[in-house]
């Protein structure tokens, strides 16, 4: 299927209605899950909301600055090259490409990139980065073109790098397949709604702790202080379940640490002033140990709803995956599908993409997106599977080892299964011409016996077994003479019986009869009975 060429702008309201409804070649590594600007999750909710994120005017700036980089390097490129290339938007069904610039001929495709200086030192030792590359192979995927001109610039001659990219079908295979999974995932995908950064409220401040003494306490606002931690105690959440609690509540674990320390230093320069203020001390002693008591309790709450809500998410996103596998089980009979599932449904993978996420959004997206990596490598295992079933024949004798063979690639499968049958073919056919050349032997060993064993028998007994056997042919060409004559018997009846309206007529008249229809026809087998 040859791509269908689209007239529109970039940014414009047809072409962002056009990208609502493609899934578009700048959209691949974000679907792959390898996208560092956006999350799979992200993904799946903007195609099925059709909601984007509002972009900041910096970022608005950055994209300017990169179109603007992008038509300067076109130009360069074109001088270079001494061909134009067109800015064009092109798809295939669902799949499609906003192309910076492609030749009229199609064969060559430019990709450009505003200049950064990780990016630049990949392009200058001619490596492209994995998220940039799903981009180039999804182009390749839709226009047809032989490659992809990828450069990374400011727009000048003095600072750019370009790296030609060619077709790579392991990556169209997992761009498919990827896209495959993701139209799959959206079917069901129920959006949810995360906060971009979660901010903590605001916490309730304490007044400033103000101790003089002077051999006893001259100035203190202490008892207000008490009452206003007391309150701020009380209040502090230890239920935390959305991302928004866990913010507040390392903040407030922060601040319980910081009036900790505060209050120490107010009792040490008490401690400074007099020699012994009780009361004063006690106070101050139980205040801090009521909330660092708070603190501890809250850090522990924090480090365990965190690990607990980590452990739901990694809990129904391996459910996800076994449901997948015994779905996919149904089908295989002749093998154990999730044993040979083994290998890409350990759970270890989703503890691995959960690491280091600290937000419930991030530990969703990471969970999702590694639960659609691996229902892709399960499906191409079925694929590979079903296909493979294909090549066998209805007896299995031969494959008593199938589930360890059976995920071979398809052409060394059949090829195996070709050779096992041809091997076997050859032996049963070495088997049939031993069992006929035994047999033979056998016969012509009991006939050079049985003639030794005449040849040892007396004359008078050879005179009669001889004179036998004359009989034995006389006897034999009696029965064939009888045989023909009851045929000739039966074959002049069915005649006669042909003939019995005629009585006594001339044979004149026979065959006048017999012209005229007025015999019945009769069919005789001279090999035998009709």
């Amino acid at each position: 299927m040859k791509a269908v060429v689209h007239q529109l702008s970039q940014g414009t309201e047809l072409w962002n209605q056009f990208r609502s409804t493609h899934y578009g070649a700048s959209e691949a590594a974000a679907m792959l899950g390898i996208s560092p600007y956006m999350r799979r999750n992200e993904l799946l909710q903007l195609k099925a909301t059709g909601k984007s994120k509002d972009h900041s005017d910096y970022t608005k700036k950055i994209f300017q600055d990169g179109h603007d980089a992008e038509a300067a390097a076109r130009l360069l490129l074109e001088e270079d090259m001494q061909e134009d290339f067109y800015p064009v938007t092109c798809s295939k069904d669902k799949l499609s490409a906003s192309i910076d610039g492609l030749t009229m001929d199609g064969s060559t495709a430019f990709e450009h990139k505003l200049l950064s200086n990780g990016l630049f030192e990949s392009v200058v030792s001619q490596q492209v980065p994995d998220h940039y590359m799903a981009q180039c192979q999804q182009i390749l995927m839709v226009t047809g073109a032989e490659r992809v001109i990828f450069m990374c610039s400011d727009g000048t001659r003095e600072k750019r790098a370009s790296v030609e990219v060619i077709k790579d079908q392991s990556w169209f295979d997992r761009i498919t397949a990827g896209w495959d999974q993701f139209t799959r995932d959206l079917e069901t995908f129920q959006p949810k709604e995360f906060a971009d950064k979660t901010e903590p409220e605001a916490i309730m401040q304490l007044p400033a702790l103000s101790i003089q003494i002077r051999g006893e306490v001259t100035v203190s606002n202490l008892p207000q202080f008490k009452v206003a931690a007391d309150t701020f105690i009380a209040n502090i959440k230890t239920n935390l379940q959305t991302d928004e609690d866990f913010a507040n509540a390392e903040a407030t674990v922060k601040f319980c640490d910081e009036t900790e320390r505060k209050l120490e230093a107010a009792k040490q320069s008490a401690i400074g002033q007099t020699a012994s203020i009780d009361e004063l001390m006690r106070t101050i002693d139980h205040i801090k140990d009521q909330i660092r008591s708070k603190r501890l309790t809250l850090e522990k709450s924090v480090k365990n709803e965190k690990e607990n809500r980590k452990k739901e998410i990694i809990d129904n996103a391996h459910t996800i995956i076994r449901n997948h596998v015994e779905e996919l089980r149904k089908e295989f009979k002749q093998c154990d599908f999730v044993l040979l599932a083994q290998n890409f449904i350990s759970r270890q993978f989703l503890e691995s993409a959960c690491k280091n996420k600290r937000t419930i959004a991030s530990l969703h997206d990471s969970a999702d997106t590694e639960v659609a990596a691996i229902k892709i490598k399960l499906n191409e295992l079925a694929r590979i599977i079903r296909k493979n079933l294909t090549h066998l024949p209805e007896d299995l004798s031969l494959f008593r080892d199938l589930q360890s063979i059976i995920t071979k690639p398809e052409d060394d499968f059949k090829l195996l299964v070709e050779s096992r049958m041809a091997d076997q073919k050859r032996k049963e056919e070495e088997a049939k011409e031993r069992a006929i050349a035994e047999a033979t032997e056998r016969m012509k060993k009991i006939k050079e016996e049985e003639s030794i064993r005449i040849e040892s028998l007396p004359t008078d007994i050879k005179s009669v077994l001889a004179d036998e056997k004359k009989q034995l042919n006389i006897l034999k060409i009696k029965s064939a003479e009888d045989i023909q004559d009851d045929h000739r018997k039966k074959v002049v009846k069915k005649a006669l019986d042909a003939l019995e309206n005629l009585g006594n007529a001339s044979l004149y008249e026979i065959v006048e009869a017999i012209a005229d229809g007025k015999v019945k026809p009769i069919y005789i087998d001279f090999c035998g009975e009709q």
